[in-house]
């Protein structure tokens, strides 16, 4: 690959660099013999143009980031097939960043995407994220920006999300309409807005069914919700309330962790213990037993936040107003033999 720069181009011919690039783009305002010039040695030097730099005329980069907690949980790669897709679809190029649930990584990557100069950004929250001045430094640049999965409510953007709390409460019902009576949670941590949603959506359901809510028998992940959040409380909930029958389960990677430990520990599934997830990860249909999960539809959601981010670009674009959408995609309950 050549390392040769515009910089280098503009030198050898005694041009400016910004001649040289509308040389390159075919601007009018560049003489023939100039532009033939800078085509001829640009060959001749093998350069090639950086596909991040913001287009003079336009001020376009023709270029998105994307800000995600996660890139191997199996719900965010349909997230990033949907954007890809939408992308393409718009010629744009998007940059993939993961914040590793880490708050101060999100803040680089959010000034990262701002020195780009990307025309804007689509990001899902960590679990660390509690003030939003980082997110509203996006804003204040004017890069529109759209918010999915794990939003900040009082970030004024368009947003696409699920009803986490429906979600949940749908489950919840679903597995006291089963009758199971003892249902535990193993919720994710205090900060992320779904996990607060679906914890509430859990609480709702018991005390719309005449069940009492029992604070002892909600566990927090404390590891970001993965597997083994669910291993470890799968443990504690049998030592602390053998007389559980059911758990929801904030993940379904916490879930399939539950499922190793009861397996592993001769504790019949769904017979003793019922188990729910969430998301509808490819894992909890080959595991054994299969598990029962809310589908979470991440390629649509990925595809309507890219689709609401190119509409706003474009708007931005042509001067013309903004208004922010939320939106709310339907979920459903896939039952399987864990429940």
């Amino acid at each position: 690959m050549s390392n040769t720069t515009l910089k280098e181009i503009a030198t050898q011919l005694g041009i400016s660099i910004t001649t040289a690039s509308k040389a390159l783009k075919g601007y009018s305002d560049v003489s023939e013999k100039t532009k033939k010039a800078v085509i001829e040695l640009a060959q001749k030097l093998h350069y090639t143009p950086n596909s991040f730099a913001v287009n003079l005329r336009t001020k376009e980069s023709k270029t998105i980031g994307l800000i995600i907690p996660t890139l191997v949980h199996d719900f965010f790669s349909y997230v990033i097939k949907g954007i890809l897709e939408e992308a393409e679809k718009r010629d744009y190029l998007v940059i993939i960043l993961q914040s590793n649930e880490k708050l101060d990584f999100e803040k680089k990557q959010i000034d990262l995407l701002l020195n780009k100069r990307v025309d804007g950004i689509l990001m899902s929250l960590s679990n660390e994220t509690g003030d939003f001045d980082h997110i509203q430094s996006i804003i204040s640049h004017n890069t529109p920006l759209v918010l999915f999965d794990k939003i900040a409510k009082l970030v004024n953007c368009s947003k696409v999300t699920i009803n986490d709390k429906k979600a949940a409460y749908d489950a919840v019902c679903y597995l006291i309409n089963k009758g199971y009576k003892k249902i535990a949670h193993f919720r994710g941590s205090y900060m992320p807005q779904n996990s607060i949603d679906r914890f509430l959506g859990y609480k709702k359901a018991l005390e719309d069914n005449n069940l009492i809510y029992d604070s002892s028998l909600v566990f927090v992940c404390e590891n970001n919700a993965d597997f083994q959040d669910g291993y470890e409380n799968a443990k504690k909930v049998i030592e602390e309330h053998p007389e559980i029958d059911a758990i929801f389960a904030v993940t379904d990677l916490v879930a399939i962790g539950i499922i190793k430990y009861f397996n592993e520990n001769g504790i019949s599934i769904p017979e003793r213990i019922a188990v729910l997830g969430f998301s509808n990860w490819f894992m909890s249909s080959v595991i054994s037993p299969k598990l029962s999960t809310i589908d979470q539809p991440g390629f649509e959601i990925g595809k309507r936040s890219a689709s609401i981010l190119f509409d706003e670009i474009n708007l931005k674009k042509n001067n013309l107003p903004v208004v922010f959408q939320s939106i709310e995609l339907e979920t459903s309950i896939i039952k399987r033999e864990s429940t």
